[in-house]
């Protein structure tokens, strides 16, 4: 004797009603979903490029302050040719240099991965330091805007 399978159907849906979703259903879900992220995403990608340039607010500030540690001990700033290595490691021939100055050991890049401008002496100050921002081009708006100790 065979014993019938139990259904997956419930007995008391009507008949011809399939259990699941509809194509219609799930694009309603889909379309629903797209907008909710078209409407997230811009200030979330806005907010990551503040933070990028807050960032590199941050480490030209301490740049600063470890080249004012650098003056200290040595009664100048790092020349052109040193630049912010001086920083770091020692330059030839500076015996009162008392680094490195910088916590980390090295000199940090921006927060877009390039080197910091350094020029002394300065067209702002004794000496400029800046970010390029981005796109590492002088001048720009939002990521691509200059950030620099003058500002």
């Amino acid at each position: 004797m065979k014993l019938p399978l139990p259904s997956r159907r419930d007995p008391r849906a009507p008949p011809g009603r399939h259990d699941g979703f509809s194509l219609i259903e799930l694009l309603v879900v889909l379309a629903i979903l797209g907008l909710l992220i078209g409407l997230v995403a811009p200030p979330i990608i806005r907010y990551f490029g503040r933070a990028k340039t807050d960032i590199a607010k941050v480490q030209i500030h301490d740049l600063e302050s470890a080249l004012d540690l650098y003056r200290l001990d040595l009664g100048r700033y790092p020349t052109q040719s040193e630049g912010l290595a001086a920083l770091a490691q020692k330059p030839a021939g500076l015996d009162r240099w008392q680094g490195p100055y910088l916590k980390q050991g090295n000199v940090p890049t921006d927060p877009w991965g390039h080197a910091y401008h350094y020029r002394i002496p300065g067209e702002h100050g004794e000496y400029d330091l800046y970010s390029l921002g981005a796109d590492d081009a002088p001048g720009g708006t939002g990521e691509n805007q200059d950030i620099a100790n003058w500002q």
